[in-house]
C-alpha cells in the first residue's frame, strides 16, 4: 500500500508540474499580471518595476536589459531565460 501511495504521489506530481509551468512572455508587450504569474522569482513589485522601466526607457532591446529594472539581476534573468521574449520594434 506504501508502494501505492508513491507511485499516485509521484504521478500526481509530475502532472501537476507539468501543468503549473510559466508560460514564454514577452517582456515588451505582457502585463504586469502576466510577468509576475510567468517569470519565476517575479511577483507583482518587480512587475510593475519592469512595465515602469519599459515606459520610462521604452521597449527592451535584449533580454538581460532586464537587469537594469531594480530587484533583477543576472540569476534570475538566466533562470527565467528560455521563457523570456521580445517583440520586434
Amino acid at each position: 500500500m506504501k508502494y501505492l501511495k508513491s507511485i499516485v504521489f509521484g504521478l500526481m506530481f509530475t502532472l501537476f508540474t507539468g501543468f503549473a509551468s510559466a508560460a514564454p512572455v514577452d517582456i515588451n508587450t505582457a502585463t504586469a499580471d502576466s510577468l509576475a504569474v510567468n517569470i519565476k522569482g517575479v511577483g507583482k513589485k518587480k512587475a510593475e518595476a519592469i512595465i515602469a522601466y519599459r515606459q520610462a526607457n521604452g521597449p527592451f532591446k535584449t533580454i538581460e536589459e532586464l537587469t537594469k529594472v531594480k530587484g533583477i539581476g543576472l540569476k534570475l534573468v538566466e533562470k527565467n531565460r528560455d521563457n523570456l521574449l521580445i517583440s520586434p520594434n
